[in-house]
């Protein structure tokens, strides 16, 4: 199993230098103990797989569906109304993230069977924990053990995550966005892994499905994602940035701001965030569109028309809907069409202004002709008598 030690060790030096952070005995013992101990534990269980699972050897993964946008830009929508097509797609749930190997899965399965015949009780304390933990956001985005999740938090075991520069800000210091432009064989690496824990999940679900992805992170990734599945599709959310890059900053902040840091302290991280919010909504853009089987989709499509436009990704994928899963996307129209965001931000609260997210993006909006906040004059309060 892959395990990132330039990462590592780029984390574990940061870490080392916050020499008044309060959480800095706790971190550097997550990341010289525990880090060690579960990725050796990991790469022993995906040894293992190739043991215990002979299938393993012979599973392949054809033609999967990346999602792929800016963050807050409509692909947990897109994600969650194509996973319901459970004759066609396997994805990971959120609690299988944490668990890359096959075996390890299979073992939680046979567990749950076990707690299911005595009466659920680890399962009832498990939803107890997961309302308690999530609950709180849900409405900001809805998060669970068993929902589908961003799979690239699979590798997480490979030190290949997010999850580090959430804790402490540091996207300044970490890059794992740009895959595209990494040295090959280190991207190379990277894919391998990300494949094998595809495989993997493929075989848990029967082995005959197409594999679902859903990640913003992954806007950086479609050429080496197209590198090492020439077969792959993908579906790119566009949504004005002037609503998705303020939402997502805010997104950000809040998160640090709840752990205790100081604006200075990531300053450097949203300006290194902002930058790749830009590059979210270009890069995909460039990079497949020459690529024949995708579907570029206006999240003011997805949410106005949720049906027609699942009807629109299938016929540009290549992709047939059952009954079952037609009369799915017709029970949810109504319901995707009501739905309101309870998350609310200002623009006006960020560096990043209009003008310049207008500035940088300016193709797409006379593409998509989205309104531009810039050339909106606000009506002239009325004279009083």
């Amino acid at each position: 199993m892959y395990f990132d030690v330039d990462y590592y060790f780029r984390v574990l030096r940061h870490v080392w230098s916050l020499q008044q952070w309060s959480g800095k005995r706790r971190t550097l013992l997550r990341l010289l103990v525990i880090v060690p101990l579960t990725s050796g534990f990991h790469a022993l269980c995906f040894l293992l797989d190739y043991v215990l699972f002979p299938r393993l050897w012979r599973q392949s993964v054809d033609r999967p569906v990346f999602i792929v946008g800016h963050a807050r830009s409509g692909t947990t929508l897109a994600h969650r109304l194509l996973a319901a097509d459970a004759n066609q797609f396997s994805y990971f749930l959120y609690w299988e993230l944490f668990f890359p190997s096959l075996l390890q899965k299979k073992f939680i399965r046979a567990l749950g069977r076990l707690d299911a015949l005595l009466g659920g009780p680890c399962l009832k304390c498990l939803k107890r924990w997961d309302d308690k933990t999530f609950g709180s956001t849900r409405h900001i985005h809805n998060m669970s053990l068993w929902n589908a999740e961003e799979d690239q938090f699979v590798m997480r075991a490979a030190f290949v995550t997010q999850q580090w520069a959430l804790d402490v800000p540091m996207m300044d210091k970490i890059d794992l966005f740009h895959v595209d432009q990494m040295p090959e064989k280190k991207r190379r690496r990277w894919m391998h892994h990300y494949r094998e824990c595809v495989k993997r999940q493929l075989l848990l679900n029967g082995g005959h499905h197409t594999h679902l992805s859903k990640n913003p992170l992954m806007c950086g990734w479609v050429g080496a994602l197209q590198e090492a599945f020439p077969d792959a599709r993908f579906v790119v959310m566009l949504r004005n940035p002037n609503e998705c890059i303020p939402s997502t900053l805010r997104l950000l902040e809040l998160n640090w701001k709840g752990r205790g840091w100081q604006e200075e302290q990531y300053r450097d991280s949203m300006r290194v965030m902002t930058e790749i919010s830009y590059e979210s909504m270009r890069h995909p853009k460039a990079v497949l569109a020459s690529h024949a089987a995708t579907a570029f989709v206006d999240y003011r499509q997805l949410v106005s028309e949720p049906r027609n436009t699942v009807h629109d990704i299938y016929h540009r994928l290549g992709l047939e809907i059952s009954p079952a899963f037609e009369a799915y996307l017709c029970a949810q129209q109504e319901r995707e069409r009501s739905h309101k965001s309870a998350f609310t931000y200002s623009i006006d609260d960020y560096a990043v202004s209009v003008d310049d997210i207008e500035r940088e993006l300016t193709t797409l909006f006379d593409e998509y002709q989205w309104p531009r906040l810039s050339e909106q004059v606000d009506e002239p309060s009325p004279s009083k008598p």
